[in-house]
């Protein structure tokens, strides 16, 4: 399933500088290993070495937070959009 992905301005460096770029998958695991495929290093970015998803990086399927859903095994319908958010600190 073809699915939009927004890129956030510190990871377009993988991407060639684009904002947004395209992936496969049903689930959002699979959306991130074709996006690995497709720019070899981004998912290392997004996920820590345990495989789960980094403790200040968001990530929605739509307009919803993947944590608050099924974590990485969320679908990813046709069509959708996926954001990866940096989470910003400071006050």
């Amino acid at each position: 399933m073809a699915v939009s992905v927004r890129i956030p301005t510190i990871l377009r460096t993988y991407t060639g500088g684009e904002s947004e770029v395209s992936a496969e998958g049903d689930t959002l695991a699979a959306v991130l290993d074709d996006l690995d495929a497709r720019y070899a290093g981004i998912k290392g970015r997004i996920l820590d070495e345990a495989g789960a998803l980094r403790r200040f990086v968001n990530v929605y399927v739509g307009n919803d937070d993947v944590r608050f859903l099924e974590d990485l095994a969320t679908p990813t319908p046709d069509g959708v959009q996926v954001s990866v958010i940096p989470a910003v600190a400071g006050g």
